[in-house]
């Protein structure tokens, strides 16, 4: 099968950025994953840039989509164009017409921007389209809201890259270094870590005014990431009962986000309803679970999809702090290195990219039929 893939997505070939996106990760891993396939032939349409005016970059990419997609489909004569998101989806109202199957992958946000004249653009870009690949159901219901007919859509998770032996520290090693960078004294204490870019949706604050206050046990709580919240969130810890069990780290490498994730005990993702915004899936749940991290969570939009309860995780109703509290209790007084294996083997078994490509690949091929 022949596959033109269009993304605005991609880092700067051979240049790293200390920070990648979710969308960013799952466009560059899904890509290596469809490359890995014998039985497909990939051809890349994508913009490798960095931040830096990326805005200013993208537009201009999708402008030039509109002679580079036409030619490419004279060149190579695809089964299938698959665009990486709603965004360089967006170029097919206003595209010479093709006679290719087009599919997009869609993530959450993508679909649900709060910004008028591209939510009114939304139904012409889904009559364009033959077939979408929604990442969660939420994110699938969210599309049909805006115009796309039921028929053409379908929710498939994101995956992961699995992470090979030898690669990951150990629990020790991890927490030596943790404590080395960011904490005084952990010995005894339970880690609950967060990971995200700070944003209103994933309830930073509130967790820490209404759920960490709650909570019996002897924690520490790790948030990593950085975001236009950032502020607000140093703001509201020097304001709590608590601010002792808290550390914020702002961005940190691969390699030391990884360490958080084994260090921890606990990963908590305790999202909010924002309108206009939702989580599409949670790829750092995968990721945190891949590090044998079980989570609790909010049962909100695209969670619902990750989570399978008591195996990987919990999620509790959005808003019950009360709730939330006792789960990271309950939790982190039973047997946690049991359920930490359970975690690890479900998401290896369910998500990594290996077995979730195959499910886009008969997706595509039943759109071309």
């Amino acid at each position: 099968m022949k596959i033109l893939y269009v993304s605005h997505l991609h880092p700067p070939k051979n240049k790293p950025l200390k920070s990648v996106g979710g969308m960013q990760n799952v466009s560059l891993q899904m890509t290596k994953a469809l490359s890995r396939r014998e039985d497909i032939e990939l051809k890349t349409l994508i913009l490798n840039s960095s931040w830096k005016f990326i805005g200013i970059k993208t537009f201009y990419f999708l402008v030039t989509l509109l002679w580079k997609i036409p030619r490419d489909v004279k060149k190579y004569n695809p089964d299938v164009i698959l665009f990486s998101s709603m965004v360089t989806a967006c170029v097919l109202p206003v595209m010479k017409k093709v006679s290719v199957p087009k599919v997009t992958i869609n993530h959450g946000q993508d679909v649900t921007l709060p910004v008028k004249p591209y939510q009114w653009y939304l139904k012409y870009v889904f009559r364009k389209l033959n077939g979408v690949i929604s990442v969660s159901s939420a994110t699938r219901n969210a599309s049909i809201k805006r115009g796309l007919k039921p028929d053409k859509g379908v929710a498939l998770p994101n995956g992961f890259e699995v992470i090979k032996n030898g690669e990951l520290p150990g629990k020790k090693e991890a927490q030596d270094l943790i404590e080395k960078q960011f904490l005084n004294h952990i010995k005894g204490k339970k880690i609950l870590l967060t990971v995200g870019r700070q944003v209103k949706r994933k309830g930073h604050a509130w967790f820490i005014e209404e759920v960490l206050p709650k909570v019996k046990s002897d924690v520490i709580y790790l948030i990593v990431g950085s975001g236009p919240e950032f502020n607000n969130i140093q703001n509201i810890i020097e304001k709590s009962p608590v601010k002792d069990q808290i550390v914020m780290t702002g961005k940190l490498s691969k390699d030391l986000l990884n360490t958080c994730y084994v260090a921890a005990d606990l990963f908590i993702m305790p999202n909010i309803p924002v309108p206009g915004d939702m989580e599409g899936f949670g790829i750092v749940l995968l990721e945190a679970n891949r590090a044998g991290l079980p989570a609790i969570a909010s049962d909100l939009e695209g969670i619902k999809d990750v989570i399978e309860q008591g195996v990987n995780g919990f999620r509790i109703t959005s808003g019950d702090s009360k709730a939330f509290a006792t789960k990271i209790d309950e939790v982190l007084n039973n047997d946690l290195e049991a359920f930490s294996k359970k975690a690890r083997e479900y998401v290896t078994n369910t998500f990594d990219w290996n077995v979730v490509v195959e499910k886009y690949i008969s997706f595509l091929k039943n759109v071309n039929e």
